[in-house]
């Protein structure tokens, strides 16, 4: 075997080199107005094209899983190729001032690139780290989480100087970013699926040999559970995350760009903390018990608190930390709670089937908190609504996610070897 050949080279690194590209779709935010101001389109016309990225990254997941099951390496370069095109493609759109391009290109063609790459190598990292799950799609998934804070300097620096009505001085900026950002995100990628590849033995084991039933994932509480549990923690995170800006501008607080980094990181770090936590635990479940906790009592403590001390800054911001943890420790913790409920064998279609939660999120997160406060015009009520939708995903996480396996196929030796490793 060489000494290439190592979880750290063909797993850890392309992971993060695919990852750490795709996860540049949380930038969103850095440009959305100027694309909006070169185009002279409302943001609120241009904001779909996001929604819709996400609405299409859940949804390929959802019907790319076989395909990332029986060749990584197919889908590894079709998932670089789509995300490349896709970005190349909204900066030519962004230039030729078409908003109908920019959602084919962002949200459809691009987002079935996020959709492909994000499943990808998650279980040629469980396969690499068979006893420590939870650390392996850590690492993988905390690449997503930590794209915004790699990327979002780049992006500025790319964008240039603005005026002093915030407009960039060069509005050609805004697409010649997009063309230079494919070129670096296609190289990236591109080491990523060379580098990618399952532990040595493993490509000649038949991995389809079972035969996998849809119907039968689709009907078990378990993963109806789970998936419920899933979406309610994306619809939650995504609710408070999008008005984050306006909350700390709403209290007076400056510094929202140090804010925006600080909340990030804290994402990125839930998504390697939590899940390297549930290695530890008997039942993996039981992390989604502590993270909707956390959720709802740092909401609750900043309730009170608020209430009797006004608006302490501190505690918006340790709870948009605390939330944002949670939200990217739900993502990395998913694929091991599947792959003990539901086997290894068939982990990249299960996992894609329980992504479409993040397809129906990516719509009504941010629509959520904002019928809110148009209802409201209250940020408390927001908070409100978000602790009782953390309360029902935590009692669903007790009482509907159910620790027993589910064998899925009927290849006798895999069952043996999972029970063993169980």
């Amino acid at each position: 075997m060489s000494k290439l050949d190592n979880k750290w080279i063909r797993a850890v690194l392309p992971a993060l080199f695919i990852h750490c590209s795709i996860g540049t779709v949380y930038c969103w935010s850095l440009f959305k107005g100027d694309i909006a101001a070169y185009i002279e389109k409302p943001v609120a016309e241009v904001e779909w094209a996001f929604s819709l990225a996400i609405f299409v990254l859940g949804m390929s997941a959802a019907f790319g899983g076989k395909l990332v099951e029986k060749d990584i390496h197919k889908s590894s370069l079709l998932s670089a190729l789509f995300f490349v095109v896709g970005m190349a493609g909204t900066g030519f759109f962004i230039y030729q001032k078409s908003l109908i391009g920019i959602y084919f290109s962002y949200g459809v063609v691009m987002g079935i690139g996020l959709g492909i790459g994000y499943l990808t190598p998650v279980k040629t990292l469980m396969l690499w780290f068979r006893n420590q799950k939870g650390l392996a799609t850590g690492l993988a998934v905390a690449g997503f989480g930590l794209a915004k804070v790699i990327a979002s300097p780049l992006i500025e620096k790319l964008l240039g100087e603005r005026n002093v009505e915030g407009t960039l001085v060069n509005a050609a900026n805004i697409y010649t970013m997009f063309y230079i950002l494919a070129g670096i995100y296609l190289v990236m990628m591109f080491i990523g699926h060379l580098a990618l590849k399952k532990p040595a033995g493993y490509e000649e084991e038949n991995v389809q040999t079972g035969s996998f039933s849809y119907l039968k994932v689709l009907k078990n509480k378990s993963f109806i559970g789970i998936w419920l549990m899933f979406y309610l923690n994306i619809t939650c995170g995504l609710a408070l995350i999008s008005q984050e800006k306006g909350i700390l501008a709403y209290i007076g607080f400056g510094a929202i760009g140090m804010v925006s980094s600080l909340t990030a990181t804290f994402n990125a770090g839930g998504r390697l903390v939590f899940s390297s936590w549930a290695d530890r635990l008997k039942d993996r479940n039981s992390i989604y018990k502590v993270i909707f906790l956390l959720s709802i009592t740092a909401i609750l403590l900043t309730i009170v608190l608020d209430s009797i001390h006004n608006s302490i800054a501190i505690l918006i911001i340790i709870l948009l930390c605390a939330v944002n943890a949670g939200y990217g420790g739900g993502f990395s913790s998913l694929p091991p709670l599947l792959s003990d409920r539901f086997g290894l064998e068939n982990i990249s279609t299960v996992h894609g089937l329980a992504l479409s939660a993040w397809a129906l999120a990516g719509l009504t997160g941010n629509q959520l908190s904002a019928f809110v406060l148009e209802k409201t015009q209250s940020y408390e009520m927001v908070l409100y609504v978000i602790m009782g939708l953390f309360i029902v995903a935590a009692l669903i996480s007790i009482f509907v996610v159910k620790p027993d396996k589910v064998y899925l196929g009927n290849n006798e030796s895999d069952r043996e070897e999972e029970m063993i490793a169980g």
